[in-house]
């Protein structure tokens, strides 16, 4: 069983923190060992939005990349997508009314997030339950817990001001 100990918004830099630049190329060497122009495209557009921290959903990814290629495959980005979520590259936060949004996180370490309902904006949330109370939850509904995962959803301050 995996639990938080940090309490905090920021994104760490210890232990877990990988360079952006660095967990993307990885990744796309792993999953494939073409470097097609395509994926390179992809990459390119996965760091800039993983140095900037902005969620952004498969569509929006597409969007941008037609900009420097508008033969780019749906299918290709969309599969790009699921691997690297696969790979836990990228984090996927789905929300209520059934739109997916991805970010690409500042830590390998475990963390949850906060989700803006309105802008679809995500923040690492490094706050956890822990080992006790995860044992009590299993024990109290007869589970074997092997992992969690928590989204807190609600508006994010720019969107209450608004």
């Amino acid at each position: 069983m995996v639990s938080c100990e940090k309490i905090g918004y920021d994104p760490p830099t210890g232990s877990g923190y990988m360079d952006v630049k660095e967990r993307v190329t990885s990744a796309f060497s792993q999953f494939s060992e073409r470097s097609t122009r395509p994926r390179q495209i992809i990459a390119e557009g996965l760091i800039h939005l993983g140095e900037t921290g902005e969620a952004f959903s498969a569509d929006d990814l597409l969007s941008r990349l037609r900009k420097s290629d508008p033969r780019i495959g749906r299918a290709t980005v969309y599969r790009s997508v699921e691997k690297l979520v696969r790979m836990k590259v990228l984090d996927r936060i789905d929300f209520a009314d059934g739109s997916h949004y991805f970010r690409m996180c500042g830590s390998d370490e475990h963390h949850h997030h906060l989700a803006c309902t309105k802008c679809h904006r995500i923040v690492d949330l490094h706050v956890c339950l822990d080992n006790d109370q995860m044992k009590e939850i299993g024990r109290r509904e007869q589970f074997r817990i092997d992992d969690h995962s928590i989204t807190i959803f609600g508006l994010c301050k720019n969107c209450r001001s608004r």
